[in-house]
């Protein structure tokens, strides 16, 4: 017989519990208390990073649910959650939240090494803490776990993810099979969620309390609390953000367009750039240099780094400056001799950051969420992000503040390379900004957001229209308004990922043209009618033949290859994997703020031409245009200004040789022919009854 950790038998503990709440979770806990007379009920609980939600989400059910003999479900998406509940419960079964039970069963299901899988599910687990999509793909093995329960707890740990297929399926068959469900979503991400998605978590979370009611039918929250608001009672720490690093490094320019898209849509760096950041030695030994020179304001450091390589490149560089530092990966293979890390291994070093063993620790996507370092002082922030998410977990490692035994400040580095503003790098002063959204209720930044989405598209049309073997002439000969967006469908969607947890969250911004518009409406309209006509399209993760098969549909349906500018094949794929997962249309926002003819460059190009500039006064005029003011439109527009040129001059090119864009044809006069000198073919068609003679 062997001893697992994944299962097992909780005792409770007597003596008083050594855990004290902070207001904001007594708080939290009293308005799920009210919430709780409901005999069924569905909510949020809304804490910042660095919040406790586990915690307060933990105790409360020991003393709500476990401790009176009802069942919990606790579902999450990674691993790392999934222990990190297990642990919580465990530590807090104490006697004063549990008097009525001596004991508790607990199940940790997952796909990952170490888990139970859900044939392992008995009756008498108490408390089954479980991987969303193990759970999803087997959900009659709740069937018997369920049977005759009156009452059952679930928990939607990142609640953020809720409004998934998966999540969504296993919620409706719990409620199918039991009578009463009391359920709690746990997120640290505010209320900042795409339209579409916030009428589905309205649907989720329907309780919730205002102004001291219990109110229905919005998205419901028990309890929300503010990120300052916890700074503001040392909870958390204050942040010092200072200013950024900059390494003066070009990345950028070498950037090509998938690349480009691969980062903003999955933020992932491509794994040559991802090398060649890694291997840079100025910008590690500025990594390194930066905290000699401050090594006593900062303490104790969480690094996080690019990948594998970078995070032992930096080790190195550390240890040889005579810094104690150690390197977790989410990996679980060494980079020199390619055999698999014991996860004893992680455990180890971050136990040795925490005992003030060390002072850096590097690491690799592994301590981004579930993982409490108190005394952490710093954290350098050496890899970028798109994520806001990623960066709000990523800052949140050293908020723990005083009152939590943690730091008063906590220093957030971050180290900036040149990108040429080609892509939407997240700033880490955004996670303290109220609102924070990617589409803020701040009309400015709103509009800045929607160029810069447009201009990524406008650097694929400019690749185009260089490609030899493409014929843009067509594009070409557009009306350049004709040739800005009108507007882009903005949602996000996950691919498929491992046993382990999820795969990769992804943003799409889907640019609509004049060309586009009635093809997209139309489509959007089809997709429920779409989805109900395919079999095994009810899936969360399409099968790629089914997906390419509904694409191949929607493309003839409802798209041609006369549209100018055209429409893009990857955008519809991307549109019916969201549909799969959400189930809804995904929001169009229009660019109504844009003024499009301020961006015309046909009027520039009139102005050069009618003021015969010659080429060194059109040059100065220009490069006015292009550097006047530091939110300069034209900037955010074409991103690089030798496109902004070229542009121009097609545009010039246009008024000086009208023939070769006219895009209606050239002009002909045809000949007059006499009647009897047609064939009788054509004769037939002018004059049928001279034909007939």
């Amino acid at each position: 017989m062997v001893s697992v950790s994944s299962s097992g038998t909780v005792f409770a503990r007597q003596g008083t519990p050594p855990t004290s709440f902070y207001d904001h979770q007594t708080k939290a806990m009293a308005c799920l208390d009210r919430i709780n007379a409901l005999p069924s009920f569905s909510t949020l609980v809304v804490l910042p990073t660095g919040g406790g939600k586990t915690l307060t989400a933990s105790v409360w059910l020991l003393k709500n649910a476990i401790g009176k003999g009802f069942k919990v479900l606790w579902l999450a998406h990674r691993q790392m959650l999934l222990d990190q509940a297990a642990d919580a419960f465990q530590r807090n079964a104490y006697e004063a939240y549990i008097p009525r039970v001596s004991s508790f069963r607990y199940r940790i299901v997952s796909g990952a090494p170490g888990h139970s899988r859900t044939i392992s599910i008995r009756p008498d687990d108490s408390l089954l803490i479980v991987g969303k999509d193990s759970i999803g793909q087997n959900q009659d093995s709740l069937k018997n776990w369920l049977k005759s329960e009156e009452t059952v707890f679930v928990v939607v740990d990142e609640a953020h993810h809720a409004t998934a297929k998966t999540y969504r399926r296993i919620l409706d068959y719990v409620a199918k099979h039991v009578p009463n469900v009391k359920t709690i979503g746990l997120t640290a991400t505010p209320m900042r969620t795409a339209k579409e998605e916030a009428g589905l978590l309205a649907k989720i979370f329907r309780d919730g309390i205002k102004n001291g009611r219990v109110v229905q039918g919005d998205v419901g929250i028990a309890y929300q609390v503010s990120l300052k608001e916890l700074i503001g009672k040392q909870i958390l720490a204050r942040p010092n953000l200072g200013e950024p690093v900059s390494t003066e490094i070009d990345f950028g320019e070498s950037l090509g367009l998938d690349a480009m898209e691969r980062i903003q849509r999955l933020d992932i760096l491509p794994d040559d750039i991802a090398e060649d950041m890694a291997k840079n030695a100025a910008r590690n030994r500025l990594i390194v240099d930066t905290y000699l020179k401050n090594r006593k304001k900062y303490g104790q450091t969480i690094v996080f780094a690019l990948n594998r390589n970078h995070a032992h490149h930096l080790r190195a560089l550390f240890a040889k400056a005579g810094v104690k530092a150690g390197v977790v990966i989410s990996t679980l293979r060494d980079i020199g001799t390619g055999a698999s890390i014991d996860r004893g291994e992680n455990a180890r070093v971050i136990g040795e950051f925490k005992n003030g063993q060390l002072d850096i620790l590097v690491n690799v996507n592994i301590l981004t969420e579930g993982v409490d370092l108190p005394k952490t002082q710093s954290v350098f922030l050496a890899r970028p992000t798109v994520s806001k998410i990623l960066m709000t977990q990523m800052v949140g490692r050293a908020l723990r503040g005083v009152k939590a035994g943690g730091t008063p400040e906590a220093n957030i580095v971050a180290f900036i390379d040149n990108w040429h503003d080609r892509l939407n790098w997240v700033n880490p002063e955004s996670v303290f900004e109220e609102g924070g959204a990617e589409f803020t209720d701040d009309d400015r930044e709103r509009f800045k957001c929607n160029i810069r989405w447009i201009s990524i598209a406008k650097i694929e049309e400019f690749a185009r229209m260089l490609d030899s073997s493409i014929n843009t002439d067509d594009l070409a000969k557009l009306p350049f308004v004709e040739r800005i967006p009108i507007g882009m469908y903005v949602f996000s969607y996950q691919e498929e990922g491992d046993a382990s947890g999820d795969g990769a969250d992804c943003q799409a911004q889907v640019m609509v043209y004049n060309s586009t518009r009635d093809a997209y409406a139309r489509f959007m309209k089809e997709l429920p009618v779409l989805f109900r006509r395919h079999p095994g399209a009810d899936a969360e993760y399409l099968p790629k033949a089914l997906l390419g098969k509904m694409t191949d549909e929607c493309e003839t349906k409802f798209f041609s290859e006369d549209m100018i500018p055209p429409y893009d094949r990857r955008d519809i794929e991307r549109v019916l994997k969201f549909y799969a997962q959400k189930e809804t249309v995904p929001t169009f926002y229009g660019f109504d703020a844009i003024d499009r003819a301020r961006l015309d460059i046909s009027q520039i190009a009139r102005k050069v031409i009618d003021e015969d500039m010659g080429p060194r006064r059109e040059r100065d005029y220009l490069n006015n245009l292009w550097d006047e003011g530091d939110d300069n439109l034209f900037r955010l527009f074409f991103m690089r200004k030798s496109y902004f040129v070229s542009q121009v001059q097609i545009e010039e090119n246009k008024l000086v040789y009208p023939g070769i864009y006219n895009s209606e044809g050239p002009a002909v006069e045809p000949d007059k022919v006499p009647l009897e000198d047609l064939t009788l073919f054509k004769l037939r068609e002018v004059a049928p009854s001279r034909a007939k003679n």
